[in-house]
């Protein structure tokens, strides 16, 4: 009887174990990770919201957001106005739920935008080196040494105000950061057999690159992704607030805040909102980047 019992429980007990140290795939480690990570699945959370409020704000009319009424001027918030009124007594709850789209468009496309550049340069001077190598660093360089917000006001002073130029303003500045990271990381795969074996069988430098080199060097380039969207958020929410972002009456944050900072005294709360938003968004982009890089760093990994 007793042998019965324990070979019941054996294959019981292989079962349990097994499902415990069953091999996972590669990716399927770094959500198990994500998910390990309470900071990771809190800005997880905030995003998720936030893509909710960007799909709520879809539905949002124009005639809403610009609608006037001398009522509602600088009314407190409350229930029918949540975030209250503005100085022209237009919905700052409404405006700022719209404005969602504007700020995760810049964020989101600028950060598309710098990769691109960014990541293809770097491959480029990783890969060759030499003075190819030189040539592209040395201009990194030149735009790295401007710094961000004059560099993004004289873009936009040159191409004009729209959002498909500040979003180019904002990433521009950031092109030098996934250059160098992408060039450090190829530089470290470059030579390894995988490689060689490419060259032997005939493969041109242009197809190594995209098919053999860069795949094995993203995971330092998607951490830098995540983590220069809040910095893009950020400086493109300042450019706003000096008049070079999205013109006027469109409702980005930033120039929210542009628009309220005389009346910081009366209705100190047309800045704290917008304000809010925007610290919420970074921090959450902040948080899943630093999940990110734990999950795809094997040292930081914990046992």
């Amino acid at each position: 009887m007793s042998n019965n019992i324990n070979e019941a429980i054996v294959p019981v007990a292989d079962v349990l174990v097994t499902k415990k140290y069953k091999k996972r795939s590669q990716i399927g480690e770094i959500f198990y990770s994500l998910r390990k990570n309470k900071g990771a699945m809190t800005g997880f959370i905030i995003l998720a919201a936030l893509l909710v409020t960007f799909i709520a704000s879809l539905f949002i009319s124009w005639e809403s957001i610009t609608a006037i009424s001398g009522a509602a001027r600088f009314a407190r918030p409350s229930a029918r106005l949540p975030f209250g009124g503005d100085n022209f007594g237009r919905n700052a709850f409404l405006r700022v739920i719209y404005g969602t789209r504007y700020t995760l468009a810049i964020g989101l496309g600028s950060v598309t935008f710098a990769a691109i550049f960014g990541v293809t340069a770097g491959c480029f001077a990783g890969y060759y080196g030499g003075k190819a190598d030189n040539f592209i660093l040395r201009a990194s360089d030149v735009i790295a040494s401007i710094p961000g917000l004059l560099l993004g006001m004289v873009v936009v002073t040159v191409l004009g105000q729209s959002l498909q130029n500040l979003i180019i303003a904002v990433g521009v500045q950031a092109i030098p950061i996934y250059l160098r990271m992408t060039r450090a990381s190829v530089m470290t795969v470059r030579n390894n057999e995988f490689v060689e074996a490419a060259r032997a069988i005939g493969l041109s430098n242009i197809r190594i690159i995209f098919t053999q080199v860069l795949p094995n060097s993203l995971a330092p380039i998607i951490v830098t992704l995540t983590a220069s969207l809040g910095i893009s958020i950020i400086v493109a929410s300042s450019l706003s607030y000096l008049g070079f972002g999205v013109p006027i009456p469109h409702p980005e944050w930033g120039a929210i805040i542009a628009g309220a900072k005389e009346f910081a005294r009366p209705a100190p709360f047309l800045m704290t909102f917008p304000g809010l938003f925007i610290m919420i968004t970074v921090l959450a982009f902040n948080l899943l980047g630093d999940g990110l890089r734990d999950a795809l760093d094997p040292k930081l990994k914990k046992r």
